[in-house]
């Protein structure tokens, strides 16, 4: 019974004390850089905007491949011999990896692609 009650309070401690450890850290990064000269800036071109939304987007997609792949592995582990929740179990997992190759194909090419028109003209 007492180790039952030690650990429900090591438990609701670490609750209550563990957020504060975080909330209480400072940010040393940026006062070392607002020492040196290179304080926040404001300005975003339109790359960059487009840069932060492709990495959101991609990173979207892998949680979106990661959850697919985990439902297909269910579906076959549940699958208690049923040939067709196997099929449809490889058949999600078939296209999820297909999906995932074409679009970090896209995205490959697509680097490639503007990284040597953007060396081709500015230098």
């Amino acid at each position: 019974m007492f180790k039952k009650y030690f650990l429900i309070s090591i438990v609701v401690l670490n609750f209550i004390f563990v957020p504060m450890r975080f909330a209480l850290a400072q940010d040393l990064s940026q006062d070392i850089a607002d020492k040196a000269g290179y304080g926040p800036t404001n300005s975003s071109s339109l790359s960059t905007t487009i840069g932060k939304i492709i990495k959101i987007v991609l990173g979207l997609l892998g949680t979106i491949f990661l959850v697919l792949t985990v439902y297909a592995g269910a579906l076959w582990l549940t699958a208690a011999g049923e040939e067709s929740k196997v099929e449809k179990a490889m058949g999600i997992l078939k296209t999820a990896v297909i999906g995932l190759v074409i679009i970090l194909a896209a995205y490959s090419i697509t680097y490639f692609v503007l990284d040597k028109l953007f060396e081709a003209t500015l230098s």
